[in-house]
């Protein structure tokens, strides 16, 4: 049977699932970890660090390397290091000498496989012909916030039912996923972004094109305005709130997740009556509100509501800026595309790394953090409008 290019949509949808596993469900197991293997928790989190290091690092190679190994292979090889980092999480550990040893060669497995969908994924869907690319790219980039939901609620309804020391068959579980896309993609048609007789641009011409440097520092402001807030969305629910890990992870990023999706989600379903930059711009406006909203709010209960808005603000800003890279430079290629989630993962950084910075210059106000951090969407829509003013010029 002969796979039509809805079938590598479907794919790709997939894959971005296979990144919020990946992501997202080694932190649900950080005190598992200490208490079974006996090891420093300041030790555990640095599998964070290392997940985040390796996956940038991966961007820079991709940028050269995908276009001579190919996407098909390259998506398989992916998927396969995926599956294979998760299973290792549910072996190794217990069969080395040393545990953490076992848990870091996982983490490189598997984040070698998530750097290369973070930089495949969106090229790949955007090669395939559909009506409207802005839909379908923020439609794509919302299955990885449904992933994440997903990861935190069946995880912990696995945990609740068959007990958490049994979080190895559900890692085992989780890696079925990336096996079995891994064979889908050996199968459906993959589309060149850019044709065969067209040169795609060089990195060294994108990093000298004005257009390239305000849609890389558009990337840079959109993961840092995302994750100033989810990443201590849950601290700052229990700061506030005064509740428990479980209530403040309900509270504060889940919600956060549910609400970033369904704002992707609805520009993927109405996107075609709305122009991309006029929504991020709108976008863009709703995030400042909701920064001061957090941080400058009378009562915690209208800072998590700002913190749920802030959600919903941010949905379209990374797969928006994908879209209009595409759109403004047409043969950017895969090195674009890597070149971007670059940018994305230094914003994802440095985002929640200012939030804790002036957080500590300031009696450990996650308030003062947060309202710190607003720079990164005022940066954003102004970027916004020089793009447009480029635009213009260029034309």
């Amino acid at each position: 049977m002969k796979l039509s290019y809805k079938s590598t949509i479907n794919a790709c949808f997939l894959a971005y699932i296979v990144q919020a596993i990946i992501n997202n469900f080694t932190p649900l197991l950080f005190i598992t970890f200490q208490r079974e293997y006996n090891i420093e928790l300041s030790k555990i989190t640095l599998l964070i660090t290392m997940n985040f290091l390796i996956q940038l690092s991966v961007d820079l190679v991709c940028a050269k390397a995908v276009d001579k190994v190919g996407y098909r292979t390259s998506m398989i090889i992916a998927h396969i290091l995926s599956a294979v980092g998760l299973v290792s999480l549910a072996v190794l550990p217990g069969i080395m000498k040393s545990a953490f040893a076992g848990l870091a060669i996982s983490v490189i497995v598997y984040a070698i496989g998530g750097g290369i969908l973070e930089v495949l994924v969106s090229p790949v869907m955007e090669a395939c012909p559909t009506d409207n690319k802005e839909k379908a790219m923020s439609l794509l980039h919302s299955f990885y916030c449904w992933g994440h939901v997903g990861v935190v609620l069946i995880s912990t309804l696995f945990f609740r039912i068959f007990g958490i020391e049994n979080w190895k068959i559900l890692a085992i579980i989780w890696a079925v996923i990336p096996l079995v896309n891994s064979f889908v993609f050996a199968k459906v048609p993959i589309a060149r972004l850019v044709s065969e007789n067209e040169k795609g641009m060089s990195i060294k011409e994108l990093c000298t094109n004005k257009l390239f440097i305000l849609l890389f520092v558009m990337m840079v402001c959109a993961g840092a305005s995302e994750q100033a807030v989810s990443q201590w969305a849950s601290a700052y629910a229990q700061q506030g709130l005064n509740v428990s890990k479980t209530v403040g992870d309900l509270a504060g990023p889940l919600s956060f997740a549910v609400l970033m999706g369904t704002s992707r989600a609805i520009y993927g379903k109405f996107g075609d009556k709305f122009e991309i930059s006029k929504a991020m711009k709108a976008s863009t406006v709703l995030c400042i509100a909701s920064y001061l909203l957090i941080s400058l709010s009378p009562t915690p209960v209208l800072s998590l509501i700002g913190c749920a808005l802030c959600g919903l603000s941010v949905g379209i800003m990374w797969p928006g800026t994908f879209s209009l890279s595409a759109k403004s430079l047409p043969k950017g290629s895969t090195a674009m595309f890597a070149l971007l989630a670059l940018g994305g993962d230094l914003g994802c950084c440095s985002g929640p790394s200012v939030v804790g910075f002036v957080s500590s210059r300031f009696s450990d106000s996650l308030n003062t953090g947060i309202l710190s951090s607003i720079i990164f969407p005022i940066l954003l829509i102004l970027s916004l409008l020089a793009l447009g003013k480029t635009k213009i010029k260029a034309e």
